[in-house]
């Protein structure tokens, strides 16, 4: 099992200032993750209403810690009037909100404003959502491989959202 430490979290924090990182509050049952059965950890702050947090496994790059990349969000102040698919999962069949979370870039692009916008269930269920049993699409269908596709993709966009947060373009 890859152990993960409170200090390797904070550590891989690539769009958060030093006060933000130090008041961040870890996900209950924290100790408890196994994160090689994890595609992201994704959690709301307890104190902070419209803020959220993401840590990703990405390849080890400038900026990021031990392979992990950590995203500071904020939940934009206005929900989408009519319901919106998540950009990460894609589940299509909605069993949960979905909201609208910014991010600003890593490094000079994120202190001069510049920001980075997704769609994601609000309380970070793509894992659960891609790991569902897609519906047969014909005869011959092989579930098992759809899902390990979902599963895939899903990986594929929470870590290009990562490395689109920390390119800082």
């Amino acid at each position: 099992m890859f152990s993960v430490t409170d200090k390797m979290i904070r550590a891989s924090f690539v769009n958060a200032s030093r006060k933000e990182v130090s008041d961040l509050k870890l996900p209950p049952g924290f100790d408890e993750l196994d994160f090689d059965a994890l595609d992201f950890v994704g959690w709301r702050d307890p104190v902070f209403a419209r803020r959220a947090y993401v840590v990703v496994p990405t390849d080890t790059e400038a900026g990021a810690a031990a392979g992990l990349t950590g995203v500071l969000l904020k939940q934009a102040e206005a929900s989408p009037r009519a319901q919106v698919q998540c950009t990460w999962c894609q589940d299509v069949t909605l069993p949960n909100p979905v909201v609208f979370y910014s991010a600003k870039r890593a490094g000079a692009a994120g202190r001069n404003g510049d920001t980075i916008g997704t769609l994601v269930c609000a309380d970070f269920e793509c894992s659960a959502n891609a790991r569902k049993a897609p519906p047969v699409a014909y005869l011959g269908f092989d579930i098992e491989a759809a899902r390990e596709q979902q599963i895939a993709a899903l990986r594929a966009r929470a870590a290009g959202f990562a490395r689109t947060v920390l390119d800082g373009r």
